[in-house]
């Protein structure tokens, strides 16, 4: 029989690849969308014909337990989140109620509904915040810089608690970066390869940039969603890190996507002090060595392809613009 997949966050990035790979597996996949006038759905527009998108909500259970009792998923993915750091200083409560409390709420419905579901949690290295090691693994403890990071944590914990209060095979992914040409344009990755390719073609002349020290473990989505299939497809539920084990800095990453269309970066990126968030988590860098073993993965894409990957779509996107135009 086929099987069937929810996955609530279909219109993110994660979201769009992960249906891909479903679809791709002989999957049944239905996306739960939040009903708003601001919801888009570019990323899985060449799926429409290929996916049921239903409205639901992470703020309300009683329409999640619906969406279980009428679709009868066998897995349910749960990548919906207010998932943009910054936004998180700015609206703690809301991201509290959504990233943390939502995953309470989902889970609570697929333990009231059907306890046989299996159930994927993103959880996020922003839990480890300031770091206590390096690299960071699945022991690693947890000590987030924001409150994203704080209710990724809670999300995080409640689905090992659900886990062990009642046998759900609930499997949390902590993935470290992973970027995309389907990222949003309010993460930084994105907001330098789109500007790159804005100031190569005479639409812009600066870049403003916060600190270009940090440092992240960056990687493709579409092979991180690989690893989130994996984990549901396990006997035994569990907790894994993903990552490249590799880390980067802000400053490489504009190094690399200015370079890649013949650009000095320097000449371009001005440091704003409005970027800075309150806490800055300055080094992340994972060490994904039980997902390799247990789950067969490894990344396939490397950094400096992922950001000329990001850099070339953004090009592309412009030139077809200025041509519809011109």
């Amino acid at each position: 029989m086929t099987k069937k997949a929810l996955i609530t966050g279909i219109t993110g990035q994660d979201g769009s690849y992960l249906a891909e790979l479903l679809l791709d597996e002989g999957y049944e996949v239905i996306g739960m969308v939040r009903r708003s006038s601001t919801v888009t759905f570019e990323r899985i527009a060449h799926l429409q014909d290929r996916i049921a998108t239903v409205p639901g909500d992470l703020l309300d259970q009683a329409s999640l337990i619906e969406l279980l009792r009428t679709y009868e998923p066998d897995e349910v993915y749960n990548l919906a989140a207010q998932s943009f750091v910054q936004t998180s200083f700015g609206q703690p409560v809301l991201t509290g109620d959504v990233t943390g409390l939502g995953v309470t709420r989902l889970l609570d419905a697929v333990r009231l509904v059907n306890p046989a579901i299996r159930f994927y949690q993103a959880s996020s290295s922003e839990m480890f915040g300031k770091v206590v090691e390096v690299p960071q693994k699945e022991t690693t403890p947890f000590y987030p810089r924001s409150p994203y990071g704080v209710a990724k944590m809670y999300g995080h914990w409640i689905t090992v608690n659900y886990r062990e209060s009642y046998d759900l095979h609930a499997s949390s992914g902590i993935l470290f970066n992973h970027e995309s040409p389907r990222r949003g344009l309010e993460f930084v990755t994105r907001k330098i390869s789109n500007a790159v390719a804005r100031i190569k073609l005479g639409q812009a002349s600066e870049l403003r940039l916060g600190n270009l020290e940090a440092k992240r473990d960056w990687g493709f989505a579409g092979d991180y969603v690989r690893a989130m299939y994996l984990m549901l497809q396990q006997d035994t539920p569990d907790d894994f890190v993903v990552s490249t084990g590799e880390t980067h800095s802000v400053r490489e990453f504009c190094e690399v996507a200015f370079g890649h269309v013949g650009l000095d970066w320097e000449e371009f990126v001005v440091i704003d002090e409005a970027f800075y968030r309150p806490a800055e988590v300055d080094l992340l860098v994972g060490d994904a060595a039980k997902a390799r073993d247990a789950l067969g993965w490894k990344p396939e894409v490397g950094f400096q392809e992922l950001v000329t990957m990001m850099v070339d779509a953004d090009m592309d996107l412009l030139q077809g613009k200025l041509r519809a135009i011109g």
